[in-house]
């Protein structure tokens, strides 16, 4: 079980650092809020989040 909480954390760091380095700032402050939502079960917070990413993924694509 450690193991894969190690395996999951590690997924993760590494999600946020691709984010961050593609899309700077605004991708990571997006991807916290998205992630705080999904943990408080806040819709607003986490919609927040997901329009925004969705917003740079559409503004790179």
């Amino acid at each position: 079980m450690p193991l894969i909480a190690i395996a999951l954390a590690a997924l993760a760091i590494g999600f946020e650092q691709l984010v961050q380095w593609k899309y700077g700032p605004m991708g990571i402050i997006a991807f916290v809020a998205l992630t705080v939502g999904i943990k408080a079960r806040n819709t607003t917070i986490s919609g927040i989040g997901a329009v925004v990413l969705v917003m740079l993924l559409a503004q790179s694509g």
